[in-house]
C-alpha cells in the first residue's frame, strides 16, 4: 500500500480508508489506481460519473445540472494536475457563471436551491483554484469569495471553510502575510473545526508567519502541522482535504525556508518534496529547487536543474509555476558571481517564456 502510494502522490492513510471502504475514492484517485493497476478504466467506472449527452430540453434542470458541474470538476482538475490550470481555467470560468447566472435569475426552484448553491459554490472554488494556478490571482479571488459566500447561504460550513483557506493560500502567493495571518487564526478558533482543517490553518499560518520573518514561529506551526499530519485523520474531515499530504506539507516547508533565508535547508524539503509531486507540482518544487541552489551558488546543480526545467515549460501550462520559475531566475541574474554558462542559459529560458505567453 505505501509503494502504490508513493507511486500515486496520494496520502497512504488516505489510500488505506478507501481501500478499507471507509471513504469513497474520488474519480482521480480512481484513474490513478487503473493506470497503476493497468485495470483499463475499471475502478474509474465505479466511482466517476459518465459525461452526459448533450441534454434535451426534457433533461434539463437542477439535478442535471449538478451532475454536470461534478463531471466537468473532475475532468479539469485531472488535466490540471498534469498539465496545468492555463488551458482549463476559462472551462471551469464558464460551468461556474452559467450555473451562477440561473441562481442570479431566480429560474431554481425552492426546493433544490440549497443543493444547487452548495454545486456552484464547488464549482466556483474550482473555478478559483485553476484561475490561481493559471496566475490571474484577481480573478481566483473573486470565485473564492463567490464561493464562500454561496456556501454560507447554502449552510455548507465544510465549503466556508474550504474557500477561506484558499483565500489564505492566495494572500500567501502574493505575499499578503496579514490576510493569510487572519484567516488563519480565524478557522483556528472556530468551535469542533475537524482536525484536517486546523492542520491546513497552521500550514497557512506557518507560511504567513516566515513572510513576516518570524522564523521561529512559523517553523513551530510547520514542523507541528507535518508532526500531526496522520494524527490528524478524523471521520470528521471534509472529503475536499484528501490532498493535504506529505509532499504539500514539504514543498510549503521548502518555500518557507527559503524565504526566511535559509536555503541549504529549503533545497532539502524541495528534493524531498519532488519524489511525490504530481506533473505541475513537479514544475513547481523544481523552480524552487534551482532558487535554492542559486542562492546557496551551487552552480553545477542549478545548472542542471535549469535544463531540467525547460522542456517542461512545453508540457505544463501554469502561470503560477511560471511566476515561481522567474523568481529563480532573477535570483541568477541578481548574484553576481552566477557563471555566464548559467547566465546565458537563463536568458534563453526568459526568451522561451516571453515566447509562450505571447502565443
Amino acid at each position: 500500500m505505501r509503494a502504490a502510494a508513493r507511486a500515486l502522490s496520494y496520502d497512504v492513510a488516505y489510500l488505506s480508508r478507501v481501500i478499507n471502504g471507509r471513504q469513497q475514492p474520488s474519480g482521480q484517485l480512481a484513474s490513478a489506481l487503473d493506470e497503476f493497476l493497468g485495470v483499463d478504466g475499471e475502478l474509474a467506472s465505479l466511482v466517476t460519473p459518465k459525461a452526459p449527452p448533450p441534454a434535451s430540453d426534457e433533461q434539463s434542470g437542477p439535478d442535471t445540472d449538478i451532475e454536470h458541474m461534478k463531471t466537468s470538476a473532475a475532468h479539469v482538475l485531472k488535466h490540471a494536475d498534469r498539465h496545468g490550470g492555463d488551458s482549463v481555467a476559462s472551462t471551469a470560468v464558464q460551468v461556474w457563471k452559467s450555473a451562477q447566472r440561473k441562481l442570479d435569475a431566480g429560474d431554481i426552484p425552492e426546493e433544490a436551491r440549497n443543493r444547487y448553491l452548495a454545486a456552484v459554490s464547488e464549482s466556483a472554488e474550482v473555478a478559483g483554484w485553476l484561475l490561481f494556478d493559471a496566475g490571474k490571482f484577481e480573478s481566483a479571488r473573486t470565485a473564492f469569495l463567490e464561493s464562500h459566500m454561496l456556501a454560507r447561504h447554502a449552510g455548507e460550513r465544510k465549503m466556508e471553510w474550504f474557500a477561506l483557506d484558499m483565500l489564505a493560500m492566495l494572500d500567501i502567493e502574493r505575499c499578503h502575510p496579514g490576510g493569510a495571518y487572519r484567516i488563519a487564526e480565524e478557522l483556528t478558533s472556530q468551535n469542533r473545526v475537524p482536525p484536517r482543517v486546523a492542520l491546513l490553518a497552521r500550514i497557512r499560518r506557518g507560511r504567513a508567519l516566515a513572510q513576516m520573518g518570524d522564523s521561529r514561529r512559523a517553523l513551530t506551526d510547520l514542523n507541528a502541522a507535518r508532526g500531526g499530519l496522520q494524527e490528524s485523520l478524523s471521520p470528521r474531515d471534509p472529503s475536499w482535504a484528501w490532498w493535504v499530504d506529505e509532499c504539500e506539507l514539504v514543498g510549503h516547508s521548502g518555500y518557507a525556508l527559503l524565504g526566511l533565508g535559509e536555503p541549504g535547508r529549503a533545497v532539502e524539503y524541495f528534493q524531498s518534496a519532488l519524489q511525490n509531486a504530481t506533473p505541475r507540482g513537479v514544475m513547481l518544487y523544481k523552480a524552487g529547487l534551482l532558487h535554492g541552489y542559486v542562492k546557496i551558488k551551487a552552480w553545477r546543480e542549478a545548472q542542471s536543474e535549469l535544463e531540467s526545467i525547460r522542456p517542461l515549460l512545453e508540457e505544463i501550462s501554469s502561470g503560477r509555476n511560471r511566476q515561481a520559475l522567474r523568481g529563480a531566475l532573477r535570483a541568477i541574474f541578481e548574484e553576481s558571481s552566477s557563471p555566464v554558462s548559467l547566465t546565458g542559459f537563463a536568458t534563453d529560458v526568459i526568451d522561451r517564456l516571453r515566447a509562450f505567453e505571447a502565443a
